[in-house]
């Protein structure tokens, strides 16, 4: 936990091995350092019933969110399912979308310039070139639900 600032009310902890968070009004962990172009990996585990995301590049660090970063969206139940897990919400949609509930899975995240891509278990789930945010923290979210994350490492390019 020591390379991570927590932002709102999540209760964030170290549990057999995965940083862990099952309730709060919601909250992220945002990195020490900013990153532009980079490699990140990142296993997670959810419930069905998860809300959570990777958000990337946020230009605003204190107040994260799909407006001031890219979200890498981990939703599963998502009601309009167009942005749900695998996408970039507000970017790219993701059809079919998988499911990540009940199961670890590998997220992969290249952001080269103005080309970012998302892999979730060897697949591609979102290919964007955008440069409305160019450099910033990562942040691990917690929405609802139980969510996991583990062996979450970060290469810069």
């Amino acid at each position: 936990m020591d390379g991570w600032t927590p932002i709102g009310m999540a209760n964030w902890r170290v549990v057999d091995g995965a940083v862990q968070a099952d309730s709060g009004m919601g909250g992220f962990l945002v990195s020490k350092e900013s990153y532009g172009d980079f490699e990140l990996r990142a296993d997670i585990w959810v419930t069905p019933d998860a809300n959570s995301g990777i958000f990337i590049r946020c230009t605003e660090p204190k107040n994260p969110g799909a407006k001031t970063c890219y979200e890498v969206n981990i939703f599963d139940q998502r009601k309009d399912p167009t942005y749900g897990t695998g996408s970039i919400v507000y970017f790219t949609e993701v059809n079919p979308m998988p499911k990540a509930g009940g199961k670890w899975n590998t997220f992969e995240i290249t952001a080269k310039g103005r080309h970012i891509t998302v892999m979730l278990n060897g697949q591609k789930t979102a290919d964007l070139h955008n440069g409305m945010f160019e450099e910033g923290p990562f942040t691990l979210q917690y929405g609802s639900g139980v969510i996991k994350f583990r062996k979450v490492a970060v290469k810069p390019l």
